[in-house]
Formats: C-alpha cells, sequence, structure tokens
C-alpha cells in the first residue's frame, strides 16, 4: 500500500493524523503543501472524488479572512482555483491511498474511517 498525508506540519490536526499512522505502524509519504504548493489537477481530482464543499476548509482562518468577493458564488472551478492560491484553505488532512484493490481519498481526520479504510495493512 501507499499513502501519502497532505497537510501542513504545524496543524495540529495533521499532527493527530501522523501520530496515528506512526501508532499503527503505516508508511506514508508527508506532503507540505504550504511549502511544496499542490498542483490545480491534483486538488479537481480530490474535488471530482470528494466535491468542493467537503475538500474547501471554509471554517479555517485562512478562508475567512479572504476578501468577501473570493468566498461568493463559489463552484468547483472557484474553490479549485482558490485552493491552489490559498493552500492553507485546503482541508487537513487529505490522505491518497492505493492498494491492490484500487485505493481512494480520506478528506480531515476521522480515526474510525481511517481504520477501515486502511484496514488492510493494519497489524
Amino acid at each position: 500500500m501507499t499513502i501519502t498525508l497532505y497537510g501542513i506540519p504545524n496543524c495540529d490536526t495533521v499532527k493527530k493524523a501522523r501520530g496515528w499512522l506512526d501508532g499503527m505502524g503505516l508508511t506514508y509519504h508527508f506532503h507540505d503543501y504550504k511549502k511544496a504548493g499542490i498542483a490545480p489537477e491534483r486538488l479537481r481530482g480530490w474535488v471530482e472524488q470528494a466535491g468542493w464543499e467537503k475538500v474547501l476548509n471554509r471554517q479555517g482562518t485562512t478562508f475567512r479572512k479572504l476578501d468577501e468577493a473570493l468566498r461568493s458564488d463559489l463552484d468547483a472551478a472557484k474553490a479549485v482555483a482558490l485552493m491552489a492560491a490559498y493552500p492553507s484553505a485546503i482541508k487537513r488532512p487529505i490522505v491518497e491511498y492505493a492498494n491492490e484493490d484500487g485505493g481512494g481519498l480520506l478528506v480531515g481526520f476521522d480515526p474510525q474511517a481511517w481504520s477501515t479504510a486502511l484496514s488492510g495493512e493494519l497489524t
């Protein structure tokens, strides 16, 4: 199984998620999208899989501080452009995983959902 965790290292939820993965003995790659950025194509894929409403963190400080013109009349395309320009507005963490059954996407940290999705790798 391959696991990539996307987030920002100083985010408390990302820290909890990383601790959970480490505690379960799962190997993963960490992608800091604040430093490394995030490709709009990847954001579009996430939005297609999970919906922009789930991927865009509208509760966070970054989103709330944006000009009202940027926050209004959102749709998938506008949300992707906004998240590409302001990676801190992306819900954290996001996990992409792949295994012999295909794989999937996890948005936000939910230990129960993560256990179910990654159960083939847990011992």
